[in-house]
């Protein structure tokens, strides 16, 4: 075994044993309590004030105190939903879909609807992008293409990320995996670098900051990371939202970990549609009645419209999700992510 994937491994145990570790420090949630569990990427600070209306809604609709335990690492999340400790947490369709695979109790609470109100348009984007600068080098002719990352740099975000990994790993795939050099490449040789695989090098940011960082940084050529999560940090400055080309500019007042990148540019070179991340439950430590309660009170009207969850663009405020039209919380069937589950 190559000491790179020994490694690797060692890394994925101790993982593991925090995320034990986190589940037997928390046997059970107070009767008063519910806990709420958030991806490294909502924990950033800029999130605080949504994370808090979150939890004064929940404590609206069922009277209980929620406790917010924020993560440094996507395992410890999906642990601590799968064994209930954590009574609701916020996650991508990947994590669901390990939550539900290590426990049946792992269930969809609501998502986030697209701007018609409704799951037919219900998505955000993966990208892979590069330095401005660089893109022509990614270039076949007039267009992009993915046989110009072969050999470089690559940033992921984790592999448990829909948007970070799942979705930018089935692309690579499926391009590499057609041609003769690369038939039968599959997702376990794409998790680390070297001469004889496919990136030189491969790196994993923890969080969508995380990884814009690392190619920001100049320690990836490419990155993987996602539109809402880098929506407080950086703006188009040149083409359109989420289109191929376009390029986008940190904010001039963006704080860490972007407050020494300010001004820095990166270009799509890739932008693929992703079904929106559920908020799920534990319906073991969560009863049936709260779980009503906050579905009865996220679908409403009046959480459509609070600000602090769905922002109004320049409105100052940053919530989790863009107001532009009707977006809203709306409940979701299981097999509504059964194209993430098939993908490599």
């Amino acid at each position: 075994m190559k000491i790179e994937k020994f490694v690797k491994y060692f890394a994925v145990f101790a993982l593991i044993l925090v995320a034990a570790l986190f589940v037997t420090a928390n046997t059970e949630a107070a009767d008063d309590t519910i806990t709420f569990v958030w991806y490294p990427n909502e924990s950033a600070a800029d999130y605080e004030p949504a994370r808090q209306e979150f939890g004064n809604l929940i404590t609206q609709a069922t009277g209980k105190k929620v406790e917010h335990k924020l993560t440094t690492d996507y395992a410890i999340a999906i642990e601590a939903i799968a064994n209930g400790t954590a009574q609701i947490a916020f996650m991508g369709a990947q994590g669901y879909i390990e939550a539900a695979n290590k426990s049946e109790d792992a269930k969809l609470l609501f998502v986030n609807s697209g701007a018609s109100g409704t799951l037919d348009d219900a998505i955000y984007y993966s990208w892979l992008t590069v330095n401005k600068g660089d893109e022509e080098n990614y270039k076949d002719g007039a267009d992009f293409s993915l046989a110009k990352i072969e050999g470089k740099r690559i940033s992921f975000v984790s592999n448990s990320s829909t948007s970070g990994f799942k979705v930018p790993s089935n692309s690579i795939l499926s391009f590499f995996g057609a041609t003769e050099k690369w038939a039968g490449i599959t997702a376990d040789d794409i998790v680390e670098g070297g001469s004889d695989l496919l990136f030189s090098e491969v790196l994993f940011g923890g969080s969508h900051q995380g990884s814009a960082v690392n190619l920001l940084t100049g320690k990836a050529d490419v990155a993987a990371f996602c539109d809402t999560e880098l929506a407080p940090y950086a703006k188009v400055t040149a083409g359109e939202e989420n289109k191929v080309g376009a390029v986008y500019t940190v904010n001039a007042d963006a704080s860490a970990p972007f407050d020494t990148l300010t001004g820095k540019e990166f270009v799509i070179i890739t932008s693929t549609p992703v079904l929106n991340g559920p908020f799920v439950y534990n319906a073991k430590t969560l009863s049936a009645e709260d779980v009503q309660k906050i579905q009865d009170l996220f679908t409403s009207d009046e959480v459509a419209a609070n600000g602090q969850i769905f922002f109004v663009k320049d409105s100052g405020k940053v919530g989790l999700f863009k107001k532009t039209n009707n977006e809203r919380f709306v409940l979701a069937e299981d097999a509504w992510y059964n194209p993430i589950r098939e993908m490599k």
